[in-house]
């Protein structure tokens, strides 16, 4: 069998061009082609580059994800693509390719309500993360430095930053405002337009345009146009969500506010109530008459800066950044689930979910200045672990057997295996704690709360 690479210039793993046969393409592009016919690549095939799909792919593949409406998974992809690219990229060229409605499913919120969530197929993320990494560089340049959502180099923590930064300046009151279902209402005439501002190319701006008229298939199996919105769970929406409001974030800044915009949450920090009051009504004007977006009033309000939340983030006593009451308690309800005695899991199992979810967590929140919560929080996770041990030990003889293994006085051992307390009160036990103590806990991979925030907030050297 021949080799394909060197005889065609084709990559086996991409199933597109060699880097040589790519620099020659580019070369015949830059001198006018093969027969000296000036070429003018457009975006459509920028897009289509394999190098960008090359990239897209392994993107969606890093992230997973559920299945669209076709049930093709991640894994199933590359043996649909071996068949089906050629002829979809043609389709994508001639501006014939119709995007499949994305899935809609409900994803649930800290306040019991629900979020829609669409989600597209592989194939249309793939091709919608292509997109992205093409348009992305073009409106990069020009977004607001008070914009911190879905950006290279740009995080939730870099945003929350500016609450500090506000009230060293003065700025004592703030606005909080709530857009109403902001991904389901944008405008698609006003997105299109300010995407033709930057893009050029008419197959590109059909081809978003279809993505966001591609509508939602609900669960019962039928089909809802989307006349609006941007559906969350693609990889474009991101782009598409910061593009749209970008308009207000150049608002903004040009009246000289001190502001913070993540995706659709954003606060605005001035230095009376007087202002915020009339900051909140130009808000409403703006965003309602221009973008053509709703306020929520009822999560909208013009309040002192410290009693404001951002992002689960608030400003404490002394004005340092802390998690919010509501951040706890989700943290607190999550622990009880990993924990939740009648889980039935190993508990090497339910350890290993409790580092990552509670490395995870602290990591989001290493700005927090709350070491006292932190001691406390540990305190009561171990004692949870504890609790399940004892849980899983069950029988008398057991328990025994496990207290006698970890040094427990085989004189006063029976006081605790014998007894009727409930499971929390003998995680409290003092047999107990001695047996399963805090270093015996942390060998059996127990993450230390205290420990792990102190990495975070004074690097890795830190006298733990």
């Amino acid at each position: 069998m021949k080799d394909r690479t060197n005889e065609e210039g084709i990559d086996p793993v991409t199933d597109g061009p060699t880097d040589d046969a790519r620099r020659r393409g580019e070369s015949e592009s830059r001198h006018g082609g093969k027969h000296g016919v000036p070429q003018e690549r457009t975006m459509i095939e920028e897009i289509l580059e394999p190098e960008n799909l090359s990239a897209a792919w392994k993107r969606v593949k890093r992230n997973k994800g559920a299945p669209g409406i076709d049930g093709m998974t991640v894994e199933d992809f590359p043996a649909f693509k071996q068949e089906h690219w050629p002829r979809i990229a043609t389709a994508i060229r001639e501006g014939t390719y119709r995007p499949a409605p994305v899935k809609r499913v409900w994803i649930p919120k800290p306040d019991g309500s629900k979020r829609p969530l669409g989600i597209p197929t592989v194939l249309d993320r793939v091709i919608q993360q292509a997109i992205a990494q093409v348009l992305g560089p073009l409106f990069e340049a020009d977004f607001s430095e008070q914009s911190y959502g879905y950006r290279p180099g740009r995080s939730a923590q870099q945003a929350v930053a500016e609450m500090e930064t506000g009230w060293k300046e003065g700025r004592r009151h703030a606005v909080e405002c709530d857009l109403k279902s902001f991904f389901d209402t944008v405008s698609h005439d006003l997105l299109m337009n300010s995407l033709k501002e930057k893009v050029q190319c008419r197959k590109t701006l059909g081809l978003i345009r279809r993505y966001l008229m591609a509508g939602v298939v609900l669960r019962d199996g039928t089909r809802e146009a989307t006349p609006q919105g941007v559906p969350q769970g693609g990889p474009l929406s991101p782009l598409l969500a910061n593009i749209a409001l970008d308009p207000l974030d150049k608002e903004l800044a040009a009246r000289g506010h001190k502001f913070a915009r993540y995706a659709d949450d954003f606060i605005v920090m001035v230095k009376s109530a007087n202002a915020a009051k009339r900051v909140m009504a130009s808000l409403i004007r703006f965003c309602e008459g221009r973008l053509l977006l709703v306020v929520n009033r009822a999560k909208s309000r013009v309040a002192p800066l410290k009693s404001c939340e951002f992002l689960s983030y608030k400003l404490n006593h002394r004005a340092k950044l802390a998690w919010t009451a509501k951040a706890q308690r989700r943290f607190k309800e999550r622990i009880r689930e990993i924990t939740s005695r009648n889980r039935g899991h190993k508990v090497q199992t339910v350890i290993g979910e409790l580092d990552e979810y509670i490395r995870g967590w602290l990591g989001y929140f290493r700005l927090s200045s709350t070491y006292t919560e932190v001691l406390g929080l540990s305190q009561w996770i171990r004692r949870r672990v504890r609790l399940y041990y004892w849980k899983q030990w069950k029988q008398p003889r057991t328990r025994r057997r496990n207290l006698l293994a970890l040094g427990a006085d085989p004189k006063t051992v029976h006081m605790a295996t014998r007894s009727r307390k409930g499971y929390w009160r003998m995680s409290q036990n003092e047999i107990v704690r001695f047996a399963l103590n805090n270093r015996w806990l942390e060998e059996q991979g127990v993450p230390d709360m205290r420990a792990v925030w102190m990495v975070l907030h004074y690097g890795p050297d830190a006298r733990v």
